[in-house]
């Protein structure tokens, strides 16, 4: 297991990286309400196997699934220990689908995927379009799709977010992106 920060750091940096590129940036713009509302629950697993972490998704989930979405409307499950490959990290993505599915939370909740090498199929790895999705440390981001629903409903042309997002990150450009993610990635280190 690599040497890494105690959890309130990777917590920082995680919120860091939420409010300067997903809420400042307006990458999610449904983000903002609950980041800024405190209803968002950080979670740092401690998992080293996909297994376990799999098993922690469920616990959210249900934990979720008992809280009222005043309270908590989103988890951020941050897992820095486990699929740090992300090649590994999206194939787990399937299994997340389908304890979903076979769990009974299909059209209750669904997993927003977040990876420091994150990339889109049919991009380069180093397109600034993949920094919408590039989060610090591997994240699995468990959304209620109530909330979601009525966040979308009120959004004039959802559909035209991505297009808005590859415009924006394609203006700052990739070394940008990096910079402010190396920014975030900073807090807590001698570096900062």
């Amino acid at each position: 297991m690599k040497n890494h920060p105690d959890i309130d750091t990777i917590i920082a940096r995680t919120r860091c990286w939420i409010e300067r590129v997903v809420v400042e940036l307006n990458v999610c713009p449904f983000a903002r309400k609950p980041y800024e509302g405190g209803k968002v629950r950080y979670v740092v697993s401690a998992a080293a196997r996909p297994e376990d972490l799999l098993d922690e998704v469920q616990r959210e989930l249900e934990l979720l699934r008992a809280t009222d979405a005043a309270e908590i409307e989103t988890t951020v499950l941050i897992h820095p220990y486990v699929l740090s490959n992300f090649l590994d990290y999206n194939d787990f993505l399937g299994i997340v689908d389908a304890l979903i599915e076979e769990g009974g939370y299909e059209g209750e909740f669904q997993v927003a995927s977040l990876h420091p090498d994150y990339q889109f199929a049919g991009t380069e790895p180093d397109a600034a379009e993949n920094y919408t999705n590039r989060s610090p440390y591997p994240i699995l981001h468990l959304l209620r799709e109530a909330e979601l629903a009525r966040a979308i409903a009120g959004y004039a042309r959802p559909d035209k977010i991505p297009e808005r997002n590859i415009r924006t990150l394609e203006k700052l450009g990739a070394a940008r992106m990096r910079e402010i993610l190396d920014e975030c990635m900073r807090i807590g280190s001698d570096d900062a």
